[in-house]
């Protein structure tokens, strides 16, 4: 399919900051380095458990919640604090709560027509 990336702006009580991340539909969570999400002011409510796509189990990261922006629209999301090493992503979370989907054939994402009811 080939790489998706989105241009977003994430926001926090202490400010907001213009990212490009890639579009990881495998990701439930959208991953951000913990330094920018606590320069914003987010701060953390749990701890959860992670499985990578190479195996790793059990990969223990801190989320929080974070307003997300793209093209103009923005909606509160879930963020994961990365880690040195760990890959910036735009996870499944916020595309479906900014009703987003990914447009394989031109890499890049557009709103979804309709969403499902149930």
């Amino acid at each position: 399919m080939g790489e998706v990336y989105a241009d977003v702006t994430i926001a926090g009580p202490a400010g907001r900051k213009r990212l490009r991340l890639l579009v990881d539909t495998g990701s439930t969570y959208t991953w951000i380095r913990g330094s920018v999400l606590r320069k914003l002011g987010i701060r953390t409510l749990d701890t959860y458990s992670f499985g990578t796509i190479e195996k790793r189990r059990d990969l223990r990261r801190r989320i929080g919640e974070a307003m997300m922006e793209y093209q103009g629209d923005g909606r509160s999301t879930v963020v994961v604090f990365g880690r040195q090493g760990d890959d910036e992503v735009m996870g499944l979370h916020a595309l479906e709560g900014l009703a987003l989907e990914v447009d394989p054939v031109n890499r890049r994402l557009r709103k979804r027509r309709r969403l499902l009811a149930l």
